[in-house]
């Protein structure tokens, strides 16, 4: 991990009439919408000038940045992490000063954790908890999501508390983790419907937790009780089943959905069939930083510890495809934002599930690491263009939570939350050098274009050239205001007309809907029940000829391929070769009886 210096509590009075004015000169702006060169102005937090240097007279006393050659972009903002959180008999090692200082060093300058009360506890309780845990310790500023973990009139009555009177507009519900949070069907109608009510977002971590249970059980019945139990339990087909269930309920009750983690191409075009059905009202969607940095391929036959490492859910896919997938669908945006899912804990607490997978408490790194991973394998790879990177690593993010233009995006009397990004310089990214608390990061050893050369947290210098300077408590309580306008008035009809003319120009530029999807179908492996599986009548893919998707022609850095952005069928499948059957006596981690 890093030896960076010790965290400043607060900020010390000799320090902030330099950090209260900087000027930012000779750099290239880029907004979610445009790009353009012009310098800017930084005042007590707040961004009070953006234009040509002839435009300004720049008082005394003011910290000059020269950024010629580089970008100057919104702080990026993580709409999901659960930093500090308790997990299966463990504690998250990155908790509120760690996680927001790891943060800040990648570039990202606000986070929205997630509030998650016990069984029968009150939310409002529950929220004061994470607030008591947080508001001392932040480096930056963050928001809060709220959990529904279980449903009654009292936790109804709750939800209007926290629209009304603490600042949270968005509630995660769960279709997973069946006994612990899980919510049946009637119940997410009736937490969707509240939600509406109050014209906030709903959110969903979907995955059939009935069908997780029972796998389970046969899995543990059979001996395999490795990490390799945590996805044969949860496969794709399982997401994909609760996302398409998910928008239809959230359709059913009018109400906003935003789909969190979403970690598969099965339930990314399930995702993205909703977005068309619906015409782009009601549902948005989430990839995760681990989602399109690797791949289940990368912790197989490594033993129990790198293995249980990457344990998360929904699970990395083994599919060595998904990744670029993914990241083409946030191109298309038939997925709207980029989280990390930072829940990280380190090898002893992961050690917990040795015998038993179901107890390996779940979570991985990915908020320092986030925006270069985007970056590098999106905008680096030719399939984002800059402007689509801003949106997916920040500014939908401030648009759904309804904190825009405060947020997200480089203007006038915007939070001067700010990085100068460098999309040539590269970066290795290694345990040993990250700011995370954890012993471990899936990406080790990934070299990445992108690196934030300063990191500006409401106009303060807390990251530069690589050194990292965070005040500890520095950052805010961020309110989420209900009926973000973004998400409302697409419902309500007010944009009606501009989203209809957006899906006629994705339909000119991606060919007829029915043959986008039919090419987005080819792409998915024919996916079989555990109980053939179990009963050796699986076949097992041979390692890359299942399915592939085009390779990206002519790159250009920094510049979207807009030949790149749809999904051709070109290269499709190759059929002729014979898909291996693997029988695993005893695979890494575990005992097996088994296929796997």
């Amino acid at each position: 991990m890093s030896t960076s210096p010790k965290p400043v509590k607060k900020v010390p009075i000799h320090l902030q009439s330099a950090q209260n004015r900087v000027y930012i000169k000779n750099g290239e702006i880029v907004n979610h919408d445009k790009s353009f060169k012009a310098d800017v102005y930084i005042e007590d937090g707040i961004i009070k000038f953006v234009g040509p240097a002839s435009e300004i007279t720049i008082p005394g006393g003011v910290r000059t940045i020269d950024a010629s050659g580089l970008m100057i972009i919104p702080g990026g903002i993580d709409p999901h992490t659960h930093l500090q959180l308790p997990f299966g008999g463990a504690v998250a090692v990155d908790d509120f000063y760690h996680g927001t200082k790891a943060a800040v060093a990648g570039g990202t300058t606000m986070i929205i954790d997630f509030v998650l009360p016990n069984k029968h506890e009150s939310m409002i309780e529950a929220y004061d908890k994470w607030r008591s845990w947080a508001d001392p310790k932040v480096c930056c500023d963050y928001g809060l999501h709220v959990g529904i973990t279980w449903w009654s009139k009292s936790v109804s009555e709750e939800i209007g508390i926290l629209c009304k009177e603490l600042g949270v507009n968005s509630f995660k519900t769960f279709m997973a983790y069946k006994g612990l949070y899980q919510l049946n069907d009637s119940d997410l109608l009736d937490v969707f419907e509240r939600i509406r009510q109050l014209n906030g977002v709903a959110m969903v971590h979907a995955e059939n937790g009935d069908i997780i249970a029972k796998n389970t059980q046969r899995l543990l019945a059979e001996g395999i009780t490795g990490p390799e139990g945590h996805e044969l339990s949860r496969p794709e087909e399982v997401e994909a089943e609760a996302v398409h269930r998910a928008c239809v309920l959230a359709h059913q009750a009018d109400c906003p959905l935003y789909v969190v983690h979403v970690m598969s191409k099965s339930a990314g075009i399930e995702l993205a069939r909703a977005r068309q059905r619906y015409r782009g009202r009601y549902i948005m969607g989430e990839t995760l930083a681990a989602a399109l940095g690797t791949d289940a391929t990368c912790c197989q036959h490594m033993g129990f510890d790198h293995e249980a490492a990457h344990v998360l859910s929904p699970p990395l896919r083994p599919d060595k495809t998904t990744p670029e997938f993914l990241m083409k669908l946030l191109a298309n945006d038939d997925l709207q934002l980029t989280g990390s899912d930072n829940c990280t804990f380190n090898k002893e607490h992961k050690a917990l599930g040795k015998e038993n997978f179901t107890k390996i408490p779940n979570g991985v790194n990915g908020a320092e690491d986030r925006m270069s991973l985007v970056w590098e394998k999106g905008v680096h790879a030719g399939l984002l263009d800059p402007c689509r990177f801003v949106a997916v690593t920040s500014t939908n993010a401030a648009k759904i939570f309804n904190i825009y233009p405060q947020k997200g995006r480089i203007a006038v009397g915007s939070d001067a939350d700010i990085v100068i990004w460098n999309p040539n310089a590269t970066r290795t990214i290694s345990k040993d050098t990250h700011h995370h608390a954890c012993d471990f990061n899936i990406f080790e050893g990934m070299t990445v274009h992108g690196v934030c050369e300063f990191v500006l947290v409401r106009g303060r210098i807390c990251a530069e050239q690589g050194n990292v300077r965070v005040a500890e408590g520095f950052g805010r309580f961020i309110p989420t205001p209900v009926r973000p306008p973004f998400v409302y008035d697409i419902i309500e009809g007010k944009v009606q007309k501009a989203q209809e003319e957006n899906h006629e120009h994705q339909e000119k530029q991606n060919g007829s809907v029915a043959k986008r999807f039919a090419e987005l179908d080819i792409q998915i492996p024919i996916q079989e029940p555990l109980s053939a599986m179990l009963a050796g009548n699986l076949p097992m893919p041979a390692e890359g000829s299942l399915c592939s998707t085009p390779s990206v022609r002519g790159r250009v850095d920094g510049k979207r391929d807009l030949q790149e952005s749809s999904f051709s069928i070109s290269e499709e499948l190759d059929r002729s070769g014979v898909r291996a059957c693997i029988k695993v006596k005893n695979p890494p981690g575990g005992k097996s009886s088994g296929f796997w």
